[in-house]
């Protein structure tokens, strides 16, 4: 009795260590996310420069008007303009932490710059990031001037590129002062130029920069060449739009339809209605706060955050390899073992948790094929839609374009080949939705019925599973998600159905980034 007595304590005292540790490094990725750039804002740019794209075709019908607006070169501008100003406030911000490190006193000063060796990388990755937010600063305004040029802003476009010649890149300068004279004085645009704007410029805007280089040439042939290259592109494009935009506003529509009728079913029908079917019963929970602390502290939050990043790093050290310089696809393979390793670890850590009191009660983990589950996560996505949807805007008003993404995220919109791809569809469509399922509503939430009403279960495991993807600007998107997650999962009783809508939303959110990507 007393040795048991000694282990409970032990456990605890190592339990309350884990939570201390996790604590301090969620805590510290949110606030250092804080400032990081959505990868929402990359993706309205992506979409914007499809939109222009699409723009170039001469083919004008409802059909081409409902996905490019009225004003698809003014609504470009506007995209413009407000990527280039959150990116303007991104490069103060690294230029404020970059003087900041450098004015630190220190002990161990490195040659002039004053500052110790400890802070020299860190140095040595702010100018790396503000050079990059530079750049990025420069391209946008590059293109930004082409879209006034097409506008007839002529003026306006010059004044964009003669402070892009003053300050860019060599490439970009390059670049920016053959525009300058291709609006300014065509004839003494040299035939190099061609080749320059080629390779510097992309998609539409490369198009319109050279359409303008043949006329000034009164290359003819070249320029209808070009402008059936275009009106193929353009076509492509408004394929595009219509499967990342058409297809999530019909998916958005029968949503709303679906939750009316839900609501309407529930106000009528009451205790009868779907909304109300097993609302109200808890699971029959055998174990305490204890086991729930242990499994979401050891069993995730841990093991994602502290044991398999370190264990990586030592790996890594011994067989002397830098995941830094991994190429695209060694980055997803790298991505996917790691979330293996975690999903292995974390469901290990849930099944000795549990193990003491097997054989678990009734409808725990239940995985019934024989079900109307595909419809339970079909409907609750169809719903989740239009949800999200609406409270993303509302986010973006709140965050402006900063609060960190999953960077996950922003290497998807790189997986440009068939192999990248297959493997990001197995990490966020198979293996992310079966592991976050069993963990967050398999577990959590019927073992939080202990404690709370099931909507409280609810609420709370959704919040906790929007925290645990580490990103400010992501958590008030993905508790309703995990809202609409946990009410389908309470209502079907079926897991197959929570996982099945995780999976379609993953997918969904995959498609977009690759075809935006491309």
């Amino acid at each position: 009795m007393a040795e048991k007595t000694v282990w409970l304590t032990v456990k605890r005292l190592i339990l309350v260590v884990l939570t201390i540790l996790v604590s301090i490094t969620v805590v510290s990725s949110l606030l250092s996310n804080l400032n990081q750039p959505q990868v929402q804002s990359r993706l309205e740019l992506y979409q914007a420069n499809l939109v222009l794209q699409a723009a170039a075709t001469t083919e004008e019908d409802y059909a081409s008007t409902a996905f490019l607006g009225e004003k698809p070169f003014q609504n470009g501008q506007k995209q413009y303009e407000q990527a280039i100003e959150t990116e303007q406030e991104n490069l103060k911000r690294l230029q404020t932490q970059l003087a900041q490190v450098q004015a630190g006193s220190t002990t161990e000063p490195v040659s002039e710059l004053g500052i110790s060796v400890a802070n020299l990388e860190q140095v040595e990755k702010l100018k790396a990031a503000i050079a990059k937010s530079e750049k990025l600063l420069d391209r946008q305004n590059l293109r930004l001037g082409l879209i006034h040029a097409q506008q007839g802003n002529i003026k306006v476009a010059q004044q964009l590129w003669q402070n892009i010649e003053d300050s860019a890149t060599p490439e970009i300068a390059t670049t920016a002062g053959i525009l300058q004279q291709m609006w300014r004085s065509p004839s003494s645009v040299s035939e190099s130029a061609e080749t320059i704007l080629d390779r510097n410029l992309e998609g539409w805007f490369r198009d319109r920069a050279l359409g303008q280089f043949y006329q000034s040439q009164n290359r003819q042939q070249a320029l209808e060449q070009l402008q059936a290259q275009q009106q193929e592109r353009a076509e492509t494009a408004l394929i595009k739009l219509a499967i990342i935009g058409g297809i999530p506003a019909l998916g958005g529509i029968i949503g709303i339809g679906l939750l009316i009728f839900l609501i309407v079913q529930w106000f009528l029908q009451k205790d009868k209605s779907l909304l109300a079917a097993n609302g109200a019963l808890p699971w029959d929970v055998p174990w305490n706060a204890e086991t729930i602390w242990q499994v979401l502290i050891v069993g995730f939050f841990f093991v994602s955050q502290i044991f398999l990043p370190l264990f990586f790093l030592i790996v890594a050290q011994v067989l002397g390899f830098d995941t830094s310089t991994f190429t695209l696809r060694e980055q997803v393979v790298f991505i996917l073992i790691s979330y293996l390793f975690m999903a292995a670890l974390g469901l290990l850590v849930l099944y000795l948790s549990l193990k003491p009191f097997s054989p678990l009660p009734k409808l725990w983990f239940n995985l019934e094929w024989r079900s109307n589950w595909f419809l339970w996560g079909l409907g609750g996505y169809l719903v989740a839609i239009p949800l999200v949807v609406i409270v993303s805007i509302l986010n973006q008003q709140i965050w402006q374009g900063q609060g960190g993404s999953n960077p996950i995220l922003f290497l998807a919109l790189q997986a440009q080949d068939t192999f990248a791809l297959a493997i990001f569809f197995t990490t966020a469509s198979i293996a992310a939705p079966v592991f976050e399922e069993i963990i967050f509503r398999g577990f959590l939430l019927p073992s939080l019925t202990r404690y709370l009403p099931v909507w409280g279960a609810i609420l709370l495991s959704s919040l906790i599973f929007a925290i645990a993807h580490l990103s400010p600007s992501e958590i008030l998107p993905l508790t309703i998600l995990g809202i609409v997650l946990g009410t389908t999962y309470t209502r079907s009783r079926n897991l197959l159905s929570s996982m099945m809508l995780h999976s379609f939303w993953n997918s969904g959110t995959l498609l977009s980034l690759f075809i935006l990507g491309s």
